[in-house]
């Protein structure tokens, strides 16, 4: 129900509860209660528990307050009826003129409606995708950018004031792994170096980094060419060897970083990390993903920022030297174990980093931090918030969304997700299959915390068995509707005349079609609170349904009619749903066409 008409009956049940207060000799005391939604339009418009949260302050049962409210209520010209049900619930049956208020709510706000102020500007930082850049964006991690990208659409709009921030993993053993499988393959172009050279199992083998040796090439030559048996010298045995492939690995990036020298292996490092940065943000902006910042976390060292958390966290007693590594005693904040920040050797591990950033993060002034993390980085939950309360921060300011895995299937099977070889790995490839729309609307239609089975053919279909078609195409039917008044003759809508007659929307149908646009704003606000975007999308279906509904089922109410007060005033409500499905589906990064 419209905010408007809410808060009337909220006014209205006040003044009839201090008019009570009165009479029964009491001190005016104001009262809590809840104006809800209902759930069926058989119990009316707003349910009301007033009676019941009042029952103790009149001392009179539930029922018997709710017969007094009702008899000062029930004659309000705003008020149809009002049914009390179970131990006092108030059902208001709203009169027609005060839901069509939505529609001239609509008409004043056009893309703003919806919005709100209901998150009071407080500062978010969101941190979503922040895939390492070592290859293309795959399936997984395009949950993470459609889920992350919606929701700050959506907190947005419900009046948080989010920061949308990537974090480039650009520092440690993953880039170094990438570096190396790059020099390998740039190596491997030249005959008497391929013959000698080889690639180990764990290293990145995809073919976008064979493509990306020969631009390395023509950038430095053979400037970077060494010699390969240096390169191949002294390594343990792989795991095609019986060996161990993470030592087999770690020794070669040692042989590349002295055969190059620290000046050299940089420079490769550089241009993997620039190309593949840059592959990324390509991709992420086909898929209408976009971020404010990209946070380096190589600047976290480069800094000095590291080392100030260290010191910091010694200061505060929350590190301890143990065998010559240093370690954050999470287990006191209900971390499952301490964690170590700085090896023997001096250098900082991955949490280091961490809790660095996270620290950061409230350094920049945020008054909240939320990071969007796929589903295998559960313990990072305990161990962030550890860090927080480490540094003497609320641990509620910290916030970790998981996102659940997602599987491909085609024609009944599931696409294996290990091989490229025909198959749908890449962000890409999804999009290049079903498209862009169907691919953010399919990853947000069921919450992040549920598993989610992805049906491409599903996802190709132009019927009402695909729900991104069936929401986009209300939206194409109603400016359908639009281009077909002067084809018939008829005079151009008039908004004006509609909204003289508003009251002429009296058939059940649009009734309900005009309570459903007014829940748009609470479902806005409810998907920011809960970090749901499934939310707006299930109230998106469940609105072309109402749509689709008008025109479908018997008896078929015709929008074009002959009565130019009641065509236009249709014309109004066809208005009003347009601009709340346009709305809805920009807050989920999918278009709003005008044909299908």
């Amino acid at each position: 129900m419209d905010q408007h008409v809410k808060t009337v009956i909220r006014v209205l049940v006040s003044e009839a509860l201090a008019q009570l207060q009165i009479e029964a000799g009491l001190a005016q005391e104001p009262i809590e209660f809840l104006v809800e939604n209902t759930k069926s339009r058989e119990h009316g418009d707003l349910a009301v528990n007033a009676a019941m949260a009042a029952a103790k302050r009149f001392a009179m049962k539930p029922r018997e307050l709710a017969e007094k409210l009702t008899a000062k209520l029930a004659s309000h010209p705003a008020i149809e009826k009002i049914v009390i049900a179970g131990p006092g619930f108030m059902n208001f049956f709203v009169r027609a003129e005060q839901k069509s208020q939505v529609l001239l709510d609509v008409l004043e706000q056009a893309d703003g409606f919806g919005a709100s102020d209901f998150g009071q500007q407080l500062t978010i930082t969101l941190e979503y995708v922040s895939a390492n850049p070592t290859g293309p964006l795959h399936v997984g991690h395009g949950r993470g950018a459609a889920y992350g990208s919606s929701l700050s659409n959506i907190m947005r709009s419900a009046g948080f004031n989010v920061q949308r921030e990537y974090y480039v993993n650009d520092y440690g053993r993953q880039m170094d792994i990438m570096a190396t499988s790059l020099y390998l393959r740039y190596c491997q172009l030249v005959p008497e170096q391929n013959a000698i050279v080889r690639f180990p199992e764990n290293a990145y083998k995809g073919a976008y980094v064979t493509e990306m040796a020969e631009p390395l090439r023509a950038q430095f030559g053979d400037s970077l060419l060494r010699d390969p048996h240096a390169l191949m010298k002294d390594l343990p045995p792989d795991e095609s060897q019986g060996g161990d492939k993470d030592k087999h690995v770690d020794a070669l990036i040692a042989n590349a970083k002295e055969a190059l020298g620290a000046a050299g292996f940089r420079a490769i490092y550089d241009f993997a990390l620039t190309r593949l940065q840059a592959l990324i943000g390509v991709e992420l902006k086909a898929f209408n993903v976009e971020h404010d910042e990209w946070f380096s976390e190589r600047s976290l060292a480069e800094s000095g920022a590291l080392e100030r958390v260290l010191e910091e966290l010694k200061a505060r007693n929350e590190l301890e030297l143990r065998d010559g590594a240093w370690w954050f005693k999470a287990t006191q904040y209900g971390d499952e174990k301490d964690r170590v920040v700085f090896r023997e050797n001096g250098q900082s591990t991955y949490f280091a980093s961490d809790i660095a950033y996270l620290k950061n993060k409230f350094e920049r002034g945020y008054q909240h931090a939320i990071y969007v993390l796929g589903a295998d980085h559960h313990g990072y939950i305990a161990r962030l918030k550890a860090a927080a309360m480490g540094f003497g921060i609320d641990p509620n300011r910290v916030e970790i969304c998981l996102v659940q895995f997602a599987r491909l299937f085609k024609d009944g099977k599931e696409v294996a997700m290990g091989k490229r070889e025909g198959q749908f790995v890449t962000l890409s490839d999804l999009r290049e299959e079903v498209g862009t729309d169907a691919a953010r609307f399919f990853y947000v239609m069921r919450s992040h915390e549920q598993h989610l089975d992805f049906d491409l053919e599903l996802a190709k279909k132009q019927s009402a068995d695909n729900p991104v078609y069936y929401v986009q195409y209300a939206h194409a039917r109603i400016c359908r509707v639009f281009q077909r008044i002067g084809e018939r003759g008829l005079s151009a809508f008039d908004v004006e005349l509609a909204k003289q007659h508003l009251n002429l929307l009296s058939e059940p149908r649009e009734q309900d079609l005009l309570s459903l646009l007014a829940r748009f704003p609470e479902q806005i606000q409810t998907s920011a609170s809960m970090r749901a975007p499934h939310v707006i999308a299930n109230y998106l279906r469940e609105l072309a349904a109402q749509l689709h509904g008008l025109y479908d089922s018997p008896p078929r109410v015709e929008i074009l009619c002959p009565e130019a007060e009641l065509r236009n005033a249709r014309l109004l409500l066809m208005h009003a749903t347009r601009t709340v499905l346009k709305n809805g589906l920009r807050l989920l990064g999918v278009s709003a066409p005008e044909t299908m």
